[in-house]
């Protein structure tokens, strides 16, 4: 069974315990600027949504990269960087549409979220459950479920 990050940025107060977990997971010090999850902030609507790779099916930053150093992970779905192969181009960092691959001026190679192994650090960290993991299957159905209904109440009032 594939599983998959949710975000429900709704649930989201900000704590930033997502980014903390991420940077200590991934490079052993809480440091939210070396996380591979980030809170952005709509400061004046007071709201916070987390973000990071959705793991694309076709991912861009995959078939962008010019020595293969970007592979998908079977057990995990993950697009996950070699970073003995990666040689720091950053041609995949312009590659995603979304921003979610980073260039990591310490190492000199790009970051993205590798799903820690199939064990996501930022949702088990996510105290409102604003993250979870869950049976990737199951998400895109319940969006349409929620969606079906609010269309199915519409034409019931026209």
């Amino acid at each position: 069974m594939q599983r998959s990050l949710t975000i429900d940025p709704e649930k989201c107060t900000g704590c930033l315990q997502c980014e903390m977990a991420c940077s200590f997971e991934n490079e052993g010090n809480f440091n939210p600027s070396k996380s591979r999850i980030k809170v952005f902030t709509f400061h004046e609507e007071g709201r916070f949504v987390p973000y990071t790779c959705t793991q694309c099916d076709e991912a861009w930053c995959m078939q962008a990269c010019p020595v293969d150093a970007i592979k998908m992970n079977f057990t995990t779905g993950a697009m996950e960087v070699n970073e003995q192969t990666c040689v720091g181009c950053k041609v995949c960092t312009i590659a995603c549409p979304f921003g979610t691959v980073n260039y990591n001026v310490d190492t000199g190679k790009v970051v993205k979220c590798d799903l820690c192994g199939g064990d996501p650090a930022c949702a088990t960290a996510c105290p409102t459950q604003a993250i979870t993991y869950v049976d990737a299957s199951a998400t895109g159905l319940d969006k349409m479920r929620v969606w079906a209904s609010k269309t199915d109440n519409a034409q019931a009032t026209t």
